[in-house]
């Protein structure tokens, strides 16, 4: 999520203002906010030729992170708001998704020092879409929530989305899509452990609600750790330790985009399985606060971990095809061609320079580099797809889990 996140400014007052007037009125403001957060710089459509398009219409498209569900927008229809909706999905070939659940960010965020007492910003943006009372309260209701709003959109068209737990049920919708469905794969997690509420017994609870990946921090410390943007820039809590290892005998993925060095050396040293950083950029190519040293990658990928490469400009510095690409080829360097993927922050509160639906135009820069196509078509979906397949639990995994649990 980037650093413009809710920094709601006129959007604050307009917020509380519209609070004599109704339901109709602060949807509206929900709305208003979600235009001005999740922004598309203007420009001419791309010209894509005819061997990148080729190849693209082949792809799996993969992304590691999505922030869709926060807006409670409709995205089963064709909209010009954000980044992202079912039918910009399927015109850029996305065929695997990450959608996470945002569910805290402090007012005055910034990439440099955060409070974790901060006023709340989801809070008033819960108020404006009308969460229910325990939403507004509690943080894992809000994750909840959000990985709701993806089920009543499988229930209402299964045809174009199915939520998915295992990897079993990857394979399937993986097999379907082959066979010419458009349906996407919609895997559920989380921008930060704070969802927990500081309950260990809320791993089980968010894995049981669908959830199968979860960050450890966002944009402030918690009770798991020091985050990037915090005020302590400690490593692991022994809760947080906790944590990790639950998740690991859970089979969740472990996400540390936004944790903060400590964390993610505590981390790559207790984990026992691959770990991903879902949506960063790279200091050699784009050196802010919000993105991983050189030494970083190598240690995350020596370990089989994914790092996914963001399209805004904190992550990549210039937002252009080009410049997303420049900061894919700098990581490729460093880590291997195995272990960068597309983290792309899309209505994660950022402006880029294309949106879901333009995904060829990211093929068509990596050709220009000189990726061949296998390279293309593993940064753009294959190595997300395959990390997938190894660390999601299986299908007789969660049988026996179930059992065990009654």
């Amino acid at each position: 999520m980037g650093i413009s996140y809710l920094k709601f400014g006129l959007g604050a007052i307009l917020l509380v203002a519209a609070a004599g007037y109704g339901v109709a009125r602060s949807g509206m403001i929900a709305q208003y906010v979600d235009n001005s957060r999740n922004l598309v710089i203007k420009h001419e459509p791309y010209f894509i030729d005819a061997k990148a398009q080729a190849l693209h219409n082949k792809l799996r498209v993969a992304d590691l992170h999505n922030d869709v569900l926060l807006w409670g927008r409709n995205i089963s229809e064709p909209s010009e708001i954000g980044h992202s909706d079912l039918p910009r999905f399927r015109k850029g070939n996305v065929g695997v998704q990450i959608f996470t659940s945002v569910t805290k960010s402090p007012r005055g965020q910034n990439y440099s020092k955060n409070s974790h007492e901060a006023f709340d910003n989801i809070t008033l943006l819960g108020w404006a879409q009308n969460w229910p009372s325990a939403a507004l309260e509690k943080l894992s209701e809000r994750a909840l929530l959000q990985a709701r709003r993806l089920y009543d959109l499988e229930e209402k068209h299964p045809e174009l989305i199915s939520v998915i737990h295992n990897k079993e049920e990857l394979e399937a919708t993986l097999e379907a899509r082959a066979n010419g469905s458009h349906v996407i794969a919609g895997i559920l997690g989380t921008e930060g452990g704070h969802a927990l509420d500081g309950d260990l017994k809320n791993v089980d609870r968010l894995y049981e609600g669908g959830l199968r990946m979860m960050g450890l921090q966002h944009f402030f410390d918690n009770k798991l750790g020091g985050s990037l943007h915090g005020q302590s820039k400690a490593g692991l809590t022994d809760f947080g330790k906790q944590v990790v290892r639950l998740m690991e005998q859970k089979e969740m993925i472990v996400d540390v985009a936004h944790s903060s060095p400590a964390v993610i050396e505590d981390v790559l040293t207790i984990a026992s399985r691959p770990i991903v950083v879902s949506h960063t950029g790279v200091k050699g190519i784009c050196d802010t606060p919000r993105n991983l040293s050189d030494e970083q990658v190598k240690q995350i990928a020596a370990k089989g971990g994914l790092i996914g490469i963001g399209f805004w400009d904190a992550a990549v510095c210039d937002i252009s095809p080009r410049g997303v690409a420049d900061s894919i080829e700098y990581a490729v360097s460093l880590a291997g061609i195995k272990h960068v993927a597309l983290g792309s922050d899309f209505d994660g509160s950022v402006t880029t320079a294309f949106d879901t639906s333009e995904y060829a135009v990211l093929t068509q820069e990596l050709l220009k580099k000189g990726f061949t196509e296998d390279q293309v078509a593993a940064v753009m979906g294959e190595n997300t797809i395959r990390f997938l397949l190894e660390n999601l639990p299986s299908d007789e995994r969660e049988a026996n889990t179930a059992s065990l649990n009654k």
